[in-house]
């Protein structure tokens, strides 16, 4: 399989997740640091949240680890929720940016 179009499935999955305070799917607004994908088709996400208090911090990862595994191919799903580097607006796409009135 290719790795290339792989990640692009996963990328179009992580596109109808969004974060419940923002209307913006969680790829546009940045909080995907890192998709890998290892020669056996297993997937690590970095991923963080817009804060740490957020209130879906238990339930987001989840929902990101099963819209992932939907990508036909994949073996495992592991998703990393870190802190470090903190989210900030400018990790944001310009098309989230323009969606939510920055540009």
């Amino acid at each position: 399989m290719d790795k290339g179009f792989i990640e692009q499935e996963i990328i179009r999955e992580l596109k109808n997740v969004y974060d419940p305070e923002i209307p913006v799917d969680i790829y546009e607004l940045g909080l995907i640091y890192e998709i890998r994908i290892d020669d056996n088709m297993n997937v690590y996400i970095k991923m963080t949240l817009t804060a740490p208090g957020c209130p879906v911090a238990g339930s987001l990862p989840g929902e990101v680890k099963d819209k992932v595994k939907r990508v036909k191919g994949i073996n495992k799903v592991a998703v990393d929720l870190v802190w470090e580097p903190p989210w900030d607006k400018d990790k944001m796409s310009d098309e989230a940016k323009l969606q939510l009135g920055f540009l």
